[in-house]
């Protein structure tokens, strides 16, 4: 267990700060692997396990020679995966930040979503819909975390994500109409113009959206919800507000 290697992947399994201090993440999962190497992700090394599936087993024979992988036991490995189930093969990438286009007509804003499952779906959404960046609020949970970058599966390799102070996120929407989901709103998500260039801000379920998000000149909307549920979770208000903008801007 002294292995450096081996110390630094379970230490960025198990220490959500230590991402940011070594400057890199953990993927684990051949698609994630995958993700990353046809990226061209700044890749640092493979660990993957003797029980490895075939799929897995290819993807390390493919490997160029630049690239260092390391076999280690399948018991091993179990005990360094930060899943239930493990494919058998992990990889330690270095972060880069990926560059918001100069042009801007599409972002999505994270505000203090401090759940990993939500804001990987949330990235995940983005990225499908063609969102340009996702902006991280102060409070929202790191982006790089491994629940997190499992739930993105493979977005983070795509899409800019950017964890920024108020004053960043205002600089990076200049130009751009912000709306941000509320129940309260009077507005419905159906008669928002979403076809003007604009960033669309998601607040946590717990918290909702925050002050800061208001003194944007934010415009409120609502999703109707007939039913009796009291909201959605920040996922799911983001796959739809997102996709309405893929709608009408397609339509």
């Amino acid at each position: 267990m002294q292995n450096p290697r081996i110390q630094l992947v379970r230490t960025l399994l198990s220490q959500v700060s230590a991402i940011r201090s070594e400057n890199a993440f953990a993927a684990e999962g051949v698609r994630l692997v995958e993700e990353g190497i046809h990226e061209h992700y700044p890749l640092q090394f493979i660990l993957y396990s003797d029980q490895i599936s075939s799929r897995g087993e290819n993807l390390v024979a493919g490997l160029p020679p630049s690239v260092e992988s390391y076999p280690v036991t399948s018991e091993l490995f179990q005990k360094i995966s930060g899943t239930d189930t493990s494919q058998g093969i992990l990889a330690v990438f270095s972060l880069k930040t990926l560059s918001l286009p100069v042009q801007r007509d599409f972002l999505v804003i994270a505000d203090g979503i401090r759940d990993p499952g939500n804001l990987g779906t949330l990235i995940r959404t983005a990225e499908a819909a063609g969102a340009q960046g996702i902006l991280l609020s102060p409070g929202t949970t790191q982006a790089f975390a491994p629940k997190v970058v499992r739930s993105g599966m493979g977005a983070h390799f795509r899409l800019p994500i950017l964890a920024c102070s108020w004053q960043e996120i205002t600089a990076h929407c200049q130009g751009l109409t912000i709306f941000c989901a509320e129940m309260s709103a009077n507005m419905s998500y159906y008669n928002a113009d979403f076809r003007q260039p604009l960033a669309i801000v998601i607040g946590s379920e717990a918290q909702g959206i925050s002050a800061k998000v208001h003194q944007l000149a934010t415009l409120p909307v609502s999703i109707p919800m007939p039913g009796r549920s009291e909201s959605l979770n920040a996922a799911m208000a983001g796959v739809i507000l997102v996709f309405e903008v893929v709608r009408q801007r397609n339509s």
